[in-house]
């Protein structure tokens, strides 16, 4: 069984997801091989809505633990599963050698009906966790939000949801991306005046072309600050001008939060090598 995560210092890791076109498959592992000599203390493994590409996961998430031997993170969501289904996602995971998965409750797949998801067998990821802390010996992560989950009423509501989940088993913590560290800053004294005492490690999202930000925002409401809008307006139409000031903008955050002394950054690398290679070399 993989250990605890150690927070001694600001831990380096970086979330991937398995490419959605099989050719492009094989190139991960080059990707893996690379990002493996920026000595991250673990890499975390995505899959689609409904465990959609759950078997490539398991296979990446092994690569990573068995073969580069950094603590891999297979995530896992309970939103599309039965109990069945996710005890024999769990037994594939710890007889591929992988023992840590990130709880989530995740997406809604397109195709699933109304009566479907309002019958579905876990509601929450509280309760994924609970499960997997029952029936496996899993090493298990779960999701934070720095500016609350979007159907969360107010902060106060989703920190005490967070409570409980960490309280049913959760050794740390992931936050959504986010681009303004006060918000992160304000989030981590609350949840620590709570009672939450788990490493909570900072997601950070480079932003490097318009259409992205666009997209990023949709997807997870995260807020985006003045500073980034206006980066967007001058330099969103050159490429590479963007790219760098994306970088830039996304370094100076990290440096921020490594000298307020956080737990740890969670680079959401987008498979990215060259993006990912340039900001490792500066923080």
């Amino acid at each position: 069984m993989s250990q605890p995560i150690k927070h001694n210092k600001t831990s380096l890791s970086f979330e991937i997801f398995p490419p959605k076109k099989e050719e492009e498959f094989d190139n991960i592992f080059g990707f893996l091989n690379e990002t493996a000599k920026l000595h991250p203390d673990f890499i975390s493994c995505t899959y689609g809505a409904g465990g959609s590409r759950a078997g490539k996961t398991i296979e990446i998430a092994s690569y990573i633990q068995k073969e580069l031997k950094i603590d891999a993170i297979a995530h896992i969501t309970c939103v599309g599963f039965t109990r069945e289904d996710l005890e024999k996602n769990c037994t594939a995971l710890q007889e591929a050698g992988v023992n840590h998965v990130l709880a989530l409750r995740g997406d809604r797949p397109k195709d699933m009906t109304d009566e479907q998801f309002n019958r579905r067998e876990f509601f929450y990821a509280t309760d994924l966790v609970r499960h997997l802390k029952t029936h496996t010996e899993l090493q298990i992560s779960g999701a934070c939000y720095p500016e609350k989950h979007f159907e969360a009423p107010d902060i106060e509501t989703d920190l005490r949801h967070l409570k409980e989940k960490v309280d049913a088993g959760v050794t740390s913590l992931i936050t959504q991306m986010f681009f303004d560290n006060t918000y992160f800053y304000h989030f981590l004294e609350k949840a620590r005046a709570l009672g939450i005492e788990v490493p909570i490690h900072a997601g950070i999202m480079p932003i490097t072309t318009a259409k992205q930000l666009g997209t990023t925002v949709s997807l997870s409401g995260s807020s985006v600050p003045k500073e980034l809008a206006d980066l967007i307006a001058t330099y969103g139409e050159n490429k590479e001008d963007m790219r760098k000031a994306g970088i830039d903008f996304a370094v100076r955050q990290i440096r921020d939060l490594k000298e307020h002394g956080v737990d740890g950054i969670h680079l959401y690398s987008m498979n990215k090598l060259k993006t990912t290679k340039e900001i490792c070399a500066q923080i």
